[in-house]
């Protein structure tokens, strides 16, 4: 005998796995917020209705919530509050920019509308807990690894710690959404590590945080001069993160973060291709790093 019930099981789980995957590339295309950690947005909520609270003791609340700082980080880069496009990586530099009472009103907005959905995860603040400490414990493990082993900036390490497993977040969240996958642990648990890490730089994009650009710049002279006042005008923009002289087709490596395709073409037009004496340039956008190691030779 066939077991039809099984069957019609399994069609509605493949269905409703379907159904995530759809409503979560709808998602992506507009405003995401979704719920990380129910005591963090509790807690937020309570500190940041006082008026007096203090810009200091704001950097700290926001710096351990991950999704209110990548929309403050998404914020600060955008057009308005950022029109020369020159990124913005690290959160205190993000809250400078955009000032006590728009920080306030933006986490607390958020935290608030993760309280509203917070109801939706009860069943599952177990996990939430411990995704939100392992974020914590990576963003802390990041800062120091930057300021003691490497050149990146500790604040953009924090931050990029902090906001590593937000896919996981964000899918932890959606599976709720459906009556099928809620009573599934193990289904949870392998969509979560089969999908967590693409969702999550989709995320992160929506979220409109930094892309990074290779560039390949060509000179029309190479005498001592221009070669000296080049680098050190290329070193003086505040986009540049890395920049080489190198042998080969092209005369300088630039790695660059930009603000998306338009922070990037108001970069070109406005600050790289002012400076006196590029004949050629190629650009790449990077898709995500695969390898990040800074020699320990000295």
């Amino acid at each position: 005998m066939v077991d039809r019930g099984g069957d019609k099981v399994g069609e509605a789980l493949s269905s409703q796995r379907f159904q995530m995957l759809t409503d979560i590339a709808r998602d992506l295309a507009g405003d995401v917020v979704f719920p990380t950690c129910f005591d963090t947005a509790v807690y937020l909520r309570q500190e940041l209705q006082n008026p007096e609270v203090p810009i200091a003791h704001i950097v700290r609340l926001v710096s351990v919530e991950p999704l209110i700082a990548a929309k403050l980080l998404h914020i600060a880069n955008s057009a308005y509050y950022n029109p020369s496009g020159a990124a913005i990586r690290g959160l205190p530099e993000a809250i400078t920019r955009l000032g006590v009472n728009l920080v306030r009103t933006t986490a607390l907005a958020v935290a608030m509308n993760q309280l509203m959905r917070s109801r939706e995860m009860a069943a599952f603040s177990e996990l939430t807990r411990d995704l939100w400490q392992h974020s914590i414990k990576t963003a802390a493990a990041a800062r120091i690894l930057a300021r003691t082993h490497t050149r990146v900036p500790p604040d953009e390490a924090m931050l990029a710690g902090l906001v590593h497993d937000l896919g996981a977040f964000y899918m932890l969240y959606r599976v709720t959404q459906y009556a099928e996958l809620r009573h599934r642990p193990d289904t949870i648990k392998y969509l979560i590590v089969q999908w967590h890490e693409s969702i999550g730089v989709s995320l992160l994009n929506a979220l409109g945080l930094p892309d990074i650009v290779i560039i390949e710049v060509t000179l029309d002279h190479h005498d001592d001069e221009i070669i000296k006042y080049f680098g050190k005008a290329l070193a003086e923009l505040p986009e540049v993160m890395e920049a080489y002289l190198v042998t080969g087709d092209y005369d300088y490596l630039v790695k660059v973060a930009v603000a998306g395709t338009a922070g990037y073409e108001r970069f070109l037009r406005e600050k790289l291709y002012k400076l006196p004496g590029i004949r050629h340039s190629r650009s790449t956008f990077t898709l995500r790093c695969l390898k990040r190691i800074h020699s320990v030779m000295p």
